[in-house]
């Protein structure tokens, strides 16, 4: 039976939560402390602020994008592949942070808007060795956001495509031929 997780880790889950559920004006501190099950000083002892409480969400998206550049350079397929292979939402740790993050960012938050646009870079930074120039670049980040996209919109009524199986690997071998250094 596995631990369960430390009283700070449920706050941020609780508040990644209430965010992605119900969008940044639900993100209170009350709210997120009954959330997670915690008091509202057990809230306080990890998060003194709403302030503190958006830096940890922002600091754990830090975390998980390291961890997703690091996957992405040990890839046996490479860093390209790799990255527009995992593009599509799954619902994993990282994209529950993103789209946390990206509710704050629609809120107004600036701390939000700049650790997204740092996001994008650390990845752009991780791909630039591995595509032809910068257009190349371009290409593999706009083939991405457009997986997102189209992913984060399905059953909503909405849904773009998405490939999976031979799909994906006919559309990976185009972008491969398109931005090869």
């Amino acid at each position: 039976m596995s631990r369960p997780p430390h009283a700070r880790e449920k706050v941020l889950d609780a508040f990644e939560r209430l965010l992605i559920e119900d969008g940044e004006r639900a993100g209170t501190m009350d709210a997120t402390a009954r959330a997670a099950g915690v008091s509202k000083g057990g809230l306080l002892y990890h998060f003194p602020s709403k302030d503190a409480l958006e830096q940890g969400l922002i600091a754990r998206l830090d975390e998980l994008v390291e961890a997703d550049i690091a996957e992405m350079a040990a890839s046996p397929e490479g860093p390209v592949a790799f990255f527009v292979r995992t593009s599509a939402m799954d619902g994993d740790r990282l994209d529950r942070a993103i789209v946390s993050v990206s509710r704050l960012a629609q809120g107004g938050s600036t701390a939000a808007r700049d650790a997204l646009h740092a996001m994008r870079e650390r990845w752009a930074d991780a791909l630039r060795a591995h595509v032809a120039d910068d257009a190349a670049l371009d290409l593999v980040l706009l083939v991405s956001d457009g997986l997102y996209y189209n992913n984060s919109l399905q059953g909503q009524g909405v849904a773009g495509p998405v490939p999976t199986g031979p799909a994906m690997d006919a559309l990976l071998a185009l972008v491969d031929r398109a931005t090869r250094p």
